[in-house]
């Protein structure tokens, strides 16, 4: 700017003192040409307008006898100068920032795609913490009570022992199934894995719970439809994870599943009649239960869990068939 003002005044200090033409002017078409380039756009071409306009006029008024007459062509060739020098660098100022605002996009996209795949990193990884948790919490519940009815039996029953041994290798090789197939994910594609459970093998869970030593009663009317593949292992997840910490937490007693499937969600629902409380359940929330929790939010529902009025404990869930805000189309 401050060029541009030195070389305007001395253009119009120039010709107003009737000096002829001469390559001079070509240093303010540099000063307009600069002005515009690495100006600041719109103040810029402003400031650039209003110094042509000036200049124009002083340069008219000083031509107003110039002789010969068609002289006078030299001083719209000065104004015309004058705005394409200011043009051509407006437009190279917006090729740069056209430049500039491309990189900063790409940039932008780069980052975003980065923290996207990261965030789908740490999804997966807590998907499969919480699977692991579910499955392996499971599987060492029954494990654990049916080594203690073994050692119990050794002596006075031992006819028994191969039937509390053989549901010991059935939980633990249904464990190491599920575990394949969770941790399956983290080989090739093409690895053989086995279908996430669901309410359809909810009866070899009721199984495996009675012989661990509950009396379990369950309600599960067939579905009137076929059940969205994160609904079932939901409900199925959660039924696992109530007996679980049954098992853990109160050992034999009375147990109610009950599977119930509306309109347009379905509701599970699992208590133990009698027995104590399980203590972090009353007390501190245990992982399992916040899993529980997770699960269902992760798919618009709901779960309750707490104390019965008889001294037993109860969860209840309400899972969506479809994601909370979704509408048919």
């Amino acid at each position: 700017m401050a060029v541009f003002a030195v070389t305007a005044t001395a253009s119009l200090v120039y010709y107003a003192l009737d000096f002829p033409d001469a390559p001079g002017w070509l240093a303010l078409f540099v000063a307009l040409y600069t002005l515009t380039s690495y100006g600041d756009g719109r103040r810029s071409l402003v400031i650039a307008g209003v110094g042509i306009a000036v200049l124009s006029t002083g340069w008219l008024l000083a031509a107003t006898d110039i002789e010969p007459a068609a002289a006078v062509g030299w001083v719209f060739f000065r104004i015309g100068a004058s705005v394409m020098s200011a043009a051509l660098g407006e437009s190279v100022r917006s090729r740069r920032v056209i430049a500039a605002d491309a990189l900063e996009r790409a940039e932008l996209a780069e980052r975003t795609r980065e923290e996207e795949a990261r965030a789908r990193v740490d999804e997966e990884r807590l998907r499969i913490a919480r699977e692991v948790h579910d499955t392996v919490a499971h599987a060492i519940a029954v494990i654990n009570v049916q080594s203690g009815v073994t050692a119990h039996l050794l002596e006075k029953q031992p006819e028994r022992i191969r039937e509390t041994l053989l549901a010991i290798q059935q939980s633990s090789s249904q464990a190491l199934r599920e575990m394949r197939s969770i941790l399956g994910v983290l080989r090739d594609a093409h690895d053989g894995r086995v279908p996430h459970p669901g309410l359809g093998q909810i009866d070899e869970l009721i199984t495996k719970a009675r012989q661990a030593g509950l009396d379990v009663t369950l309600e599960n009317p067939p579905p009137a439809a076929e059940l969205p593949s994160a609904v079932d292992f939901a409900a199925y997840r959660i039924v696992q994870e109530s007996i679980t910490n049954v098992i853990r937490h109160v050992g034999p007693t009375r147990v109610n599943v009950g599977v119930g499937y509306g309109v347009d969600s379905l509701e599970v629902s699992v208590t133990n009649e009698g027995g104590p409380v399980p203590a972090k359940a009353s007390a501190v929330p245990g992982r399992g239960i916040i899993g529980m929790r997770e699960r269902c939010q992760l798919l618009g529902g709901r779960l309750d869990a707490g104390p019965v009025a008889d001294g037993g404990f109860a969860v209840t869930a309400r899972l969506p068939y479809a994601p909370v805000g979704e509408t048919d189309s």
